[in-house]
């Protein structure tokens, strides 16, 4: 799911000279009333929607549609081949296993937002993983306080390679890059001769991945909590534009919206309770999308990152510190690639020399492309992070039940990023030419 930024400023268009303001009849006649056609369309029911589909497209404004679109395709492929990849052990694995590629994908959004890359997740991630094992596990340190070392620490390298960024004037690719090798080559020195520290399968990093919460009443709670909490979100904010004078999104459509949320949450619901239940990890991260969508798209320092992706010299001259929202970002993909780390360490019960290495910067860079952030900046929402691993995690998982060779995987998912890419690109191309870029 992408951020049209058009929403969030609704056009305006002259009322005529006899009408006043909508919800505001005290108001001079001749007064200009605030119009958002979109939400306008709406109203005209099922032909208002093909109409606004077909201005979405010629305009560029793809949304959700590919990557909705391609993971229909995909259980539907992997399906057809292999009746397992459905199945409630293997859904439940791909939920688990996506959590810790999720987390760090949504730190790489923030900087993404800005136009800017961090090559430097993984090794924060591998070096995140190497803390906690060693300070929990070789220096007896409380395990709860190790973890927000290691979670602090990420913050603190985040905001180091920032500074050198917004404040040196580094490029931040170089920045991050230097960073990845720096903080491999930290983690290694960590862990020692061995190489490998391996965890309390009972402790708290070893449960992330694998407690369960095996009461049924779980999953359909959660799945009841998410639809009650978005029809609430929606109509009161339905309510409120109302009261103001502007237009609202129709009762109907909430409703509709709504109807489609719960057919998806609680079919996921009976899937987890058909296997162990719900995964605690899984719950961390949405309630981890939660927050972060609310902190983009509803506060005035996610208005600011937006601002400073779509133009740094405006969001100066608007009176962002550019300099501190910069190293700020920085600082939060480091705390999430710390976050994502302690999941990996979790899933494999130890910390080793293979920690955030191999594919996993790419599939973090990839997770939260193929969602729908751009990489031009100024373009994406966190829950972009839950689309793009979704895709990712299910090729693999797929591709793994029948066999396919690690080099093809490799391949394969090359492949979608490339696309993914291309989409992008010719989105924001066709996105200039409608004039809303």
């Amino acid at each position: 799911m992408t951020t049209d930024k058009s929403a969030t400023s609704p056009a305006k268009t002259s009322a005529p000279a006899d009408t006043p303001p909508v919800g505001n009849p005290e108001a001079a006649e001749g007064a200009a009333t605030v119009v958002d056609p979109r939400l306008l369309i709406r109203e005209q029911g099922f032909a208002g929607y093909v109409t606004e589909f077909k201005r979405k497209i010629s305009g560029g404004d793809l949304g959700s549609i590919p990557v909705v679109v391609g993971l229909a395709i995909i259980a539907i492929v992997f399906q057809s081949m292999n009746s397992e990849f459905l199945s409630a052990k293997n859904i439940s694995d791909i939920a688990t296993t996506m959590v810790a590629t999720g987390m760090m994908a949504v730190g790489i959004i923030f900087v993404l937002l800005l136009g800017e890359i961090d090559l430097s997740v993984g090794s924060v991630s591998g070096v995140s993983g190497a803390l906690v094992a060693v300070l929990s596990v070789t220096q007896g340190m409380n395990e709860w306080l190790a973890i927000v070392v290691a979670i602090v620490s990420g913050a603190v390298i985040g905001a180091i390679h920032g500074f050198f960024f917004a404040r040196i004037g580094a490029p931040a690719f170089a920045v991050t890059l230097a960073g990845l090798l720096f903080w491999l080559g930290f983690m290694l020195q960590l862990l020692g001769d061995s190489g490998t520290i391996n965890l309390d399968g009972d402790g708290v990093v070893g449960q992330l991945t694998t407690y369960y919460f095996t009461d049924v009443a779980a999953a359909y709670g959660l799945a009841a909590i998410s639809v009650i909490g978005y029809f609430a979100a929606a109509f009161l904010d339905t309510r409120r534009r109302e009261a103001a004078g502007i237009p609202a999104r129709p009762i109907a459509d909430i409703v509709l919206r709504t109807a489609v949320l719960a057919v998806f949450a609680f079919a996921a619901a009976y899937m987890f309770n058909q296997y162990r239940g719900l995964p605690l990890a899984l719950v961390l991260f949405l309630i981890v999308l939660v927050g972060t969508d609310f902190l983009l798209r509803r506060t005035a320092y996610g208005r600011k990152i937006f601002a400073l992706g779509g133009s740094v010299e405006a969001s100066r001259r608007a009176g962002i510190n550019v300099t501190a929202i910069r190293i700020s970002v920085f600082s939060i993909a480091g705390t999430f690639a710390a976050i994502g780390g302690l999941f990996w360490a979790s899933k494999i019960a130890a910390a080793n020399q293979g920690s955030g290495t191999g594919d996993l910067l790419m599939n973090v860079i990839a997770a939260a492309v193929i969602g729908g952030t751009s990489l031009f900046g100024g373009r994406g929402r966190t829950w972009n992070a839950l689309l793009g691993v979704m895709v990712i995690v299910s090729i693999q998982y797929g591709l793994s039940l029948e066999g396919i060779a690690t080099p093809i995987q490799y391949m394969i998912t090359g492949g979608v990023l490339l696309a993914t890419v291309v989409i992008d690109s010719v989105t924001r191309k066709t996105q200039k030419t409608a004039g809303r870029a």
